[in-house]
């Protein structure tokens, strides 16, 4: 009795050790997942590789425009300040005509 109990539990674990064993299948669709996931990854670094690049251009552009527009402003407020010395010449040639008219008047 012993030595049949001994049988069935040797077929038994012969059994549950061939039926847990992974097929080549198994082993091929795990590694078929593999590099799936390796691709995603790679295409996955890829565009954050991209995506930096495409936002330092811009950082860069962006801080091109800042120039553009601090030289823009300075040039504009150099420009205002002529006018205003312009301006200020003019009222005095006007004020010196104003007063050479009077003193020609009183003659």
């Amino acid at each position: 009795m012993k030595k049949v109990l001994l049988v069935i539990s040797m077929m038994l674990a012969l059994a549950m050790a061939v039926g847990g064993c992974a097929t080549k299948g198994d082993l091929e669709a795990v590694e078929a997942r593999e590099k799936a996931m390796a691709a995603k990854a790679d295409q996955a670094a890829q565009d954050a590789e991209e995506a930096r690049m495409a936002s330092d251009e811009a950082i860069l552009k962006a801080n091109e425009a800042i120039e553009r527009a601090e030289e823009a402003e300075k040039r504009a407020d150099e420009r205002e300040r002529i006018a205003e010395e312009k301006e200020r010449l003019a009222e005095e040639k006007a004020k010196e005509a104003e007063a050479k008219f009077q003193k020609s008047m009183k003659k």
